[in-house]
């Protein structure tokens, strides 16, 4: 049986066979005894983004009383629960992020911890997953920003949003009246200014797809 491990847009854990891309954590939620999930969904405000492999060493899934390994499909999956790059394991991409986040958010030497209060802020409402208006029409959200509508989360790549699912992205069709934004808008301006996620392979599929036939 899989563990209850697995990261949707919508920030929900769950369990799925599929693991993805990346690894992250939102610190200790789990008893170890029985790796399972406690009723918290985090234990502090640094959510993580990982590699699932750092310098050879691979981590023991809920095996001792450290941080609760989550599982992402791929890095706009995990921005848009709310976690951004580790700086640790992934120093650099990290600082890629907080570079960009400046920018698109007009300040300048910013903590990480600084950071993370935002995305805190922008991420829950009353413990759920903070949705928000859209800022701009698809075709002028940058790529990687994820949305909302119904029960349904979307990437949107080239101005077109791609319907999500643990198995990857598939082209749908989507009331854009409905969408409301997932990805916290700090994280979203941070991707406007640069900041490039990794992404599922089934993205760039669709996108080779749609050049073939164009």
């Amino acid at each position: 049986m899989p563990l209850q491990n697995r990261v949707t847009p919508t920030g929900e854990i769950v369990a799925t066979p599929r693991r993805g891309l990346f690894t992250g954590n939102r610190g200790i939620i789990h008893d170890p005894a029985t790796k399972t999930l406690l009723k918290k969904r985090w234990s502090s405000p640094a959510w993580l983004t990982c590699v699932c492999e750092f310098r050879g060493r691979r981590r023991k899934v809920m095996g001792g009383r450290s941080w609760t390994e989550l599982f992402f499909l791929d890095e706009a999956t995990a921005l848009a629960a709310g976690h951004r790059p580790c700086f640790f394991c992934r120093r650099d991409d990290a600082n890629h992020f907080r570079a960009a986040w400046e920018r698109g958010n007009g300040v300048d030497n910013l903590r990480a911890r600084e950071i993370d209060a935002v995305l805190h802020r922008e991420r829950l409402d009353r413990g759920r997953k903070r949705l928000h208006p859209l800022p701009a029409p698809f075709a002028k959200l940058p790529d990687g920003a994820m949305v909302q509508a119904g029960q349904e989360s979307y990437l949107i790549m080239n101005g077109e949003p791609l319907r999500w699912s643990f198995a990857g992205y598939s082209r749908s069709e989507i009331d854009a009246n409905a969408a409301m934004l997932l990805t916290p808008p700090s994280t979203v301006r941070a991707l406007a200014a640069g900041y490039q996620p990794v992404l599922h392979p089934s993205v760039m599929q669709l996108v080779a797809r749609v050049e073939r036939n164009a």
